[in-house]
């Protein structure tokens, strides 16, 4: 059983409580709905991001960073306040890690719908594989910052391996 800094128990890994729509917070870490998709819902979270970055995509670097920034801070306490209503730690439909995942992903991502799809790509894989510390984080950092931050690794990662594919292509 883990415990949340709140100190409520968590009971399970699989959802069994419903988010409440009229909550803000719950909304907002539901992805505006998209993480209550009976199936893959953190691919359906993943989508939401897409506008999202249209809208940033043409922001230069440091103004990009600052929002993306915002938009994790803001995201640890969302996710956080969200699984302690819930009572489950990374409830499945939880997906504001994932938005922001992608939008780490495509930090100074070259233009193109083309470049979108494979950040896109990217990021789901790891994000879904969890390699090696995204595995270790997912399973041991609690709270709304370890559902983060898992995302952010992933994110990361995606940035990565999408930045070296941009150069080399």
């Amino acid at each position: 059983m883990k415990q949340l800094d709140r100190g409520i128990a968590i009971l399970s890994s699989k959802p069994s409580v419903k988010p409440d729509w009229s909550n803000p917070i719950h909304l907002a870490a539901f992805g505006f709905g998209a993480g209550a998709m009976p199936k893959a819902p953190g691919t359906w979270g993943t989508l939401v991001a897409i506008p999202l970055y249209a809208l940033m995509a043409d922001l230069t670097l440091w103004p990009y960073l600052a929002v993306t920034l915002l938009l994790c801070l803001v995201g640890i306490w969302l996710c956080h306040v969200t699984a302690a209503d819930l009572k489950v730690h990374d409830h499945p439909g939880i997906v504001w890690d994932e938005i922001v995942g992608y939008l780490i992903a495509m930090i100074a991502a070259p233009e193109g719908w083309l470049w979108w799809l494979v950040g896109f790509v990217l990021f789901r894989f790891f994000d879904i594989l969890k390699p090696w510390p995204i595995k270790v984080v997912d399973r041991d950092v609690g709270g709304g910052f370890g559902i983060m931050l898992d995302d952010v690794l992933a994110g990361l990662m995606a940035l990565a391996c999408l930045q070296a594919l941009a150069y080399f292509v």
